[in-house]
């Protein structure tokens, strides 16, 4: 392609509202163009990164045994009732009516219109397993969509569901699909992390996310130092130390503590350490209060808590609420002499404190010398749990090493679905005994554009961008430095006619410009492979360079052997 004859719009100065290197680099490089927040044109140049792209997820999907097919964006809601996900997804959900008034929402995902076509052709386990992908634009009303492409309102997704009879072909479904998303990364040239993680709104069981390291990353990671472990911090566990016999407890001392509400507050005015000190947050569960107690510097992870009791969300409780059970306000509270209508849930660090410090119920009041065997529940008994996040230094609980962090872009999610769907949705099928099954489902995404991005992150220089040579949008970059030089023009002209021929896909810069801003333009632009035609073409040489290494003089009979 000649670079005179297309749309690559470059900007020299980083704008103002680009936080992110990736999002910075594709604006200033010419990829990308906002047209309002979280939604983006994709010029000339992002067009053909998101084609590559699309094409390795393509060739391996279909290596997996799945089939490409498209459904619509528009959604009517009676299915999304059916799923139950209409009232509980959320404002993220686009919705909107048509003129008689049929309530429709924009695609944000696409289990429920897969499981409605599956499930008025499909009613054997003879006609399973199946597996389908699309790769469609999707919808989400993003609160705060920020960073480019990294997290926006429309973007470009692959999403890829199968189906089966048993459990045994989900899991060799699943484990196949995770052996395609790993090469993909490999393919697109990311350094990633496959994590344990959470489900969410979608659902399911068993599910890991891929993620792209990068500071920038929203998610953290929690990964092992000696092994392959690595969770996000939401789902992240670690082996849990033996609690040691506990020194002969103290009194249990009731003691004033005016305006003291925070551990901080509190360890600092007792002289002792944070994580001597017990907190205790109170939180709903539906209709029931749980007061949660952890180690005063550890944070609660409700994810895990809310999965230990088996609902699907929590709520902290108010400051009413909290009031009147307790009879006193937060930062005031504690487990001894708690009412049999409040559940506690402690988690397994607490049973390790043995002359602690919490919360006495009444507002400006502490009790020390708290022993958990004595005064709360001797070590190993039923409420000691795991429900706190991981820190750095833990055990990884696959005894290997130490935890260490790491920030990550999600680019990719696989899930087990199991039956949420089918069940919902009544998508049953025979089995060999004749008897009416749901189907089991998996469920399998990646963020197309979003990977785009997580690329572009990783892959870049102080000048601009270096794409990876697989996604790369040209595979060689050919400047012409002097226009007006018929020599050159003349070499140009066939380098670029000869490796065209060839299957190569170059982009010629051709343009009336003078050779800084073509040097400029090209190392924003980030094709690693470069053929310079300068003054020595009379001689019928050109300069060589790759990634930005120095350049060297090569003939040109010989550039095809020394492209890479």
């Amino acid at each position: 392609m000649k670079q005179s004859q297309t749309y690559i719009p470059t900007l020299r100065d980083v704008p103002a509202d680009a936080d992110a290197r990736s999002h910075q680099l594709l604006l200033r490089a010419g990829y990308i163009r906002q047209n309002a927040a979280g939604i983006y044109s994709f010029l000339p140049l992002g067009f053909r990164v998101l084609e590559r792209v699309k094409q390795i997820i393509k060739e391996e999907m279909e290596a997996a045994g799945l089939a490409e097919v498209l459904m619509p964006a528009m959604q009517l809601s009676d299915l999304w009732k059916e799923s139950g996900r209409w009232s509980v997804y959320g404002p993220e959900l686009m919705r909107l009516e048509d003129r008689n008034g049929r309530e429709f929402a924009l695609g944000a995902t696409h289990e429920e219109m897969i499981t409605s076509l599956l499930r008025d052709e499909v009613n054997s386990y003879k006609q399973l397993p199946l597996g389908m992908f699309q790769i469609q634009t999707k919808y989400r009303d993003e609160l705060r969509p920020r960073f480019g492409l990294l997290r926006g309102r429309e973007f470009l997704m692959k999403d890829a569901y199968t189906f089966h009879a048993t459990e045994e072909s989900l899991d060799e479904a699943y484990d196949t699909l995770f052996a395609a998303y790993e090469r993909i990364c490999q393919r697109c040239g990311l350094n990633y992390r496959a994590v344990l993680a959470d489900s969410g709104a979608i659902g399911g069981t068993d599910n890991h996310e891929f993620m792209a390291l990068a500071d920038i990353g929203e998610d953290t990671i929690a990964y092992s130092d000696e092994s392959n472990y690595a969770a996000n911090i939401e789902m992240a566990t670690f082996a849990v130390p033996p609690v040691n016999a506990l020194p002969d407890p103290k009194p249990l001392q009731e003691i004033e503590t005016p305006d003291q509400k925070t551990i901080k507050d509190i360890a600092a005015f007792l002289n002792k350490p944070e994580q001597e000190c017990i907190k205790t947050l109170l939180l709903r569960a539906d209709e029931d209060y749980i007061l949660a107690l952890l180690r005063g510097d550890h944070e609660l992870n409700e994810v895990k808590l809310a999965a230990f009791l088996g609902v699907p969300s929590l709520e902290f409780a108010t400051a009413e609420e909290t009031v009147s059970l307790m009879g006193a306000s937060h930062g005031s509270l504690g487990p001894i002499g708690v009412s049999s209508d409040v559940r506690i849930v402690a988690d397994h660090a607490v049973a390790a404190l043995s002359d602690a410090n919490c919360g006495a119920n009444k507002d400006g009041w502490h009790y020390t010398g708290v022993h958990a065997g004595r005064d709360i529940a001797p070590a190993g008994d039923a409420i000691y749990t795991d429900i706190r996040n991981v820190v750095e230094g833990d055990l990884s609980p696959d005894g290997k090493g130490t935890i260490r962090f790491a920030r990550g872009i999600e680019v990719g999610h696989v899930f087990k679905l199991g039956t949420k769907y089918s069940t919902a949705m009544n998508a049953t099928i025979l089995d060999q005994n004749g008897k009416s099954i749901p189907v089991i489902m998996g469920c399998y995404g990646i963020g197309v554009s979003r990977l785009m991005a997580a690329i572009a992150e990783q892959s870049n220089v102080e000048q601009g961008l270096l794409w990876p040579e697989n996604v790369a949008p040209f595979a060689v970059h050919l400047l012409v430095m002097n226009v007006k030089d018929a020599d050159q023009v003349k070499l140009g002209d066939e380098i670029y006619e000869t490796l065209t021929k060839q299957g190569i896909a170059v982009l010629y810069d051709d343009r009336k410009e003078r050779a800084g801003v073509k040097f400029a333009d090209a190392d924003l632009i980030g094709i690693q492979q470069r053929i310079i035609v300068g003054k020595q073409a009379v001689e019928r040489n050109v300069e060589m360079s790759v990634a930005h290494a120095e350049k060297v003089v090569v003939a040109v009979d010989d550039i095809e052997s020394k492209l890479q």
